[in-house]
């Protein structure tokens, strides 16, 4: 029996949305606000979706301490509280929370002890981000 398991972790970050490709100007016009050069920040939620049988034993997906444990070495403690335009991951990526949402996706798709479904990732009350690797169904149009 396959069940689902979602677990949220929260933490802090700034950025500024910004890319080489264009001059000052097209980046101010493309990303208003989140231009500015001094960065802005968020208080990021973020949800992770995992599935797996339910342990006969224990009757769990998978132990809630291992996961948190794993979150806090691979999420939170790289990325609270930092600028996330400093990060090796947004070196040649612009950081918006659609990219983060995929570094996010990669690493807890190395979480060993249960299949990663998705994450979603609030950015604001009106903002959030959901991504499942691959298995996104999206042709491109609208």
């Amino acid at each position: 029996m396959k069940a689902y398991l979602s677990r949220r972790y929260h933490f802090s970050a700034s950025h500024r949305l910004h890319t080489d490709a264009y001059d000052e100007a097209r980046n101010r016009e493309l990303f208003g606000k989140c231009n500015n050069p001094h960065g802005h920040g968020h208080n990021y939620t973020v949800q992770v979706t995992l599935s797996g049988p339910v342990d006969p034993i224990t009757g769990m997906v998978c132990n809630l301490g291992d996961l948190d444990a794993f979150a806090r070495t691979h999420l939170l403690d790289r990325f609270d509280h930092t600028n996330l335009n400093m990060l090796p991951c947004f070196a040649n990526r612009v950081s918006t929370t659609e990219n983060l949402s995929k570094e996010i996706y990669r690493i807890f798709s190395e979480f060993a002890l249960a299949h990663l479904e998705n994450v979603h990732v609030e950015e604001t009350s009106n903002n959030s981000f959901d991504y499942a690797g691959s298995r996104m169904p999206w042709n491109g149009t609208l």
